[in-house]
């Protein structure tokens, strides 16, 4: 009865997620089982990567294979399970050494920069809205990899499962400017308009002090344009609210 019962728990799991788990057999149908669920993912994640998660369909990805749009439909049954595998596809981060484990902060860091990555590697990755909590294996891996670094804090479960949250959201939001600039930067966009640097002089004339009491002696400085960056101990923006949150998570820790 056990067994039964763990089998119906799992057949209840929406279909791509048993895809990403392997719980699903293959088609035996079509051509000599020419194609497989991993070429399928593959060719997506290609044709997203070079044109777009918009030109992402089934019959755009058979034709990449050379297939019609019935033949994927034998291996993944729609376009939102071919999604779901493609975030899982490209969601494989490197294990960490055990002696990063003893410092905390420094594999909290490699963490997110590993998510920022894959944000950027795939700019359409963030195109997929959030659908729920993580469920599949590869995804699930990184909760485990950002859980590694908390292994021997004073932190309960709910604290670390919060800590990577807010860490994750730091890393979703981080990867999607850095990802938004990439991509304004390949249509065109200058460097500078980024950095400020373009509009260093306009924005010294435009704005008075009267007006801006606060914001005028920082653009005057040079910091708001990254005229003058060197006002910043970390060397970016990024990096340095990435060290301020593990600040404040070691004066947490301090305080319990």
């Amino acid at each position: 009865m056990e067994h039964d019962d763990e089998v119906e728990v799992l057949n209840n799991l929406p279909r791509g997620v048993a895809l990403a788990w392997g719980l699903v057999k293959e088609s035996q149908r079509g051509p000599k089982r020419e194609l497989s669920i991993d070429q399928i993912v593959a060719a997506a994640v290609d044709l997203a990567d070079r044109e777009g998660l918009a030109a992402v369909s089934m019959s755009r990805v058979a034709a990449a294979l050379g297939f019609t749009a019935m033949s994927l439909y034998r291996y993944v049954q729609s376009k939102d399970d071919l999604l779901l595998l493609m975030q899982e596809a490209v969601c494989q981060f490197p294990d960490q050494p055990e002696e990063i484990l003893a410092d905390w902060r420094e594999g909290l860091r490699l963490y997110v920069r590993a998510c920022i990555e894959v944000f950027v590697k795939h700019p359409w990755y963030a195109d997929i809205p959030v659908s729920g909590v993580p469920i599949t294996p590869n995804n699930l891996l990184i909760v485990d990899l950002a859980l590694r670094p908390l292994r021997n804090l004073p932190l309960n479960d709910y604290e670390k499962m919060s800590t990577v949250l807010l860490l994750s959201s730091y890393a979703r939001s981080t990867g999607m400017i850095q990802r938004d600039m990439e991509r304004a930067i390949q249509g065109g966009a200058s460097p500078g308009s980024f950095s400020g640097l373009d509009y260093t002089k306009a924005l010294k004339l435009l704005v008075k002090k009267d007006r801006y009491p606060d914001l005028q002696p920082i653009i005057e400085s040079g910091v708001y344009t990254e005229e003058n960056p060197a006002d910043n101990p970390v060397g970016n923006d990024f990096d340095f609210g990435l060290e301020r949150i593990l600040d404040g998570i070691e004066h947490y820790l301090a305080s319990k």
